[in-house]
């Protein structure tokens, strides 16, 4: 902050009162366009910056969000989690990470705020041990923003794709190429594995509106979304009687592993087996050949969870939860055109 400058001297520079200036800058309440545009050319003009240690003390907060994912050695979620700490840093928060492991008891201490909200003052969370009904177990006052494939009960935000549509679009596009043994990789058929199965329900509906019979034993279930899970899972289709001639993935680390045993048995790809992956990471875009995928705004969905999570941090009243669905799209690639994108970057 340049030295000196107050909020009072942003107020008469912008000619408006010092609670406007508050208003605009923290957001607390709805101004007009044309005050707030005078109000931003005052700030940028003095170099102002707000005290957010001050005011989140001030405010009883921590000025910490907590992040809870499964795994940080999934690139997903690396990803996901660098677009959540500059949103987060853009607001004046930090931000502190968990990894789960998938455990329900780890998962649970963060729904039970305890003696844990000195430390943050509110969760981004992605559960993997915990069904849709645990989290109606948790502690009502803790401001929460869930991701992954959970519908909110009204009392926290959920922010996602649509898996049953995104699920349909890449089905979609292995029977556009004539593919007509598309394999599924990835089914998670148990009370937790609930985005998997919205996965398997596009696969289907994909197979319903072609007229095509879904092939049971092209349906493999997978314990994760990993390099390991896709390589297994693909020789197994391998050693069928009728092995599939395409295959829908449910991560891109599945489409990789499905790519290493394909290379070792001598397959081409996609011309003997053309392979859709999920999540687009960036390992896919640099594969060989380079991963047809289904693209989750990432950056969408960062901004929007830590922009719900501080509306519900800042609040006095309970903020009603909403189901906010997050863009998403195929991005063709070689291991399905047999082209290489022209671009590195997934376009």
């Amino acid at each position: 902050m340049a030295k000196g400058v107050t909020l009072r001297d942003v107020a008469e520079l912008a000619g408006v009162s010092s609670r406007t200036v508050s208003n605009v800058v923290n957001g607390y309440a709805p101004v007009s366009e044309a005050t707030r545009a005078r109000v931003q050319q005052a700030v940028d003009k003095l170099g102002y910056r707000p005290n957010v240690l001050a005011r989140n003390l001030a405010a009883g907060r921590s000025g910490q969000i907590a992040v809870v994912v499964p795994y940080l050695d999934t690139p997903y979620f690396a990803e996901l989690l660098q677009g959540i700490i500059r949103a987060a840093r853009v607001q004046g928060y930090n931000v502190l990470i968990d990894q789960t492991d998938g455990d329900a008891e780890h998962e649970k201490l963060f729904l039970s705020r305890g003696s844990q909200h000195l430390l943050f003052d509110g969760v981004i969370f992605s559960p993997l041990g915990l069904a849709q009904s645990d989290l109606s177990e948790r502690d009502p006052s803790l401001p929460l923003v869930v991701l992954g494939e959970r519908v909110s009960d009204g009392g926290f935000d959920h922010v996602g794709i649509d898996d049953v549509a995104a699920s349909l679009e890449a089905t979609e596009h292995l029977l556009g190429l004539g593919r007509r043994r598309v394999a599924a990789i990835g089914d998670q058929p148990y009370r937790t594995g609930e985005a998997a199965q919205l996965r398997t329900r596009g696969y289907r509906l994909a197979h319903e509106r072609a007229g095509l019979p879904v092939r049971e034993e092209l349906v493999v279930s997978t314990p994760r979304f990993n390099r390991s899970d896709g390589a297994t899972a693909m020789a197994h289709l391998l050693d069928l009687e009728e092995p599939p001639d395409a295959v829908f993935c449910y991560s891109d680390l599945v489409a990789l592993g499905a790519l290493h045993t394909l290379a070792s048995r001598g397959l081409r790809v996609p011309e003997d087996v053309a392979v859709v992956g999920y999540d687009d990471i960036e390992d896919g875009r640099y594969s060989n050949p380079s991963v047809t995928t289904v693209s989750p705004d990432k950056k969408v969905i960062a901004e929007t969870a830590v922009e719900r999570l501080l509306k519900r941090i800042g609040s006095s009243t309970p903020v009603p939860g909403m189901e906010i669905r997050a863009p998403h799209r195929l991005i063709p690639r070689a291991s399905t055109t047999g082209q290489q994108a022209a671009t590195a970057d997934g376009s």
